[in-house]
């Protein structure tokens, strides 16, 4: 899973790069697949930083794939983390 925090006021800079940043985690890699996603949201519904879910060969595949995404290159994350993680209710179709 990739957690992501965004660094203060940066809303702007996320609205200007959110589809470029939709069309890079869409893209096919053998090793690394998002499988889901979303912005994480404050209180008032404004978007605070990025969870992702991949489905990937290991962590630092993770890290390669997203070393490309418009969000990490122009600096939008404050905190980013990146961390196993397993379904343990529900299903990923």
């Amino acid at each position: 899973m990739f957690h992501a925090v965004d660094r203060p006021g940066t809303a702007a800079l996320r609205q200007r790069l959110r589809e470029a940043h939709r069309a890079s985690i869409r893209r096919s890699d053998p090793e690394c697949r998002c499988i889901l996603g979303g912005p994480l949201l404050d209180a008032a519904a404004t978007m605070t930083g990025t969870a992702l879910v991949f489905a990937a060969v290991d962590a630092a595949a993770v890290h390669a794939f997203m070393a490309s995404d418009p969000y990490l290159l122009h600096g939008l994350f404050e905190r980013i983390d990146v961390r196993p993680w397993a379904i343990g209710l529900g299903a990923i179709a």
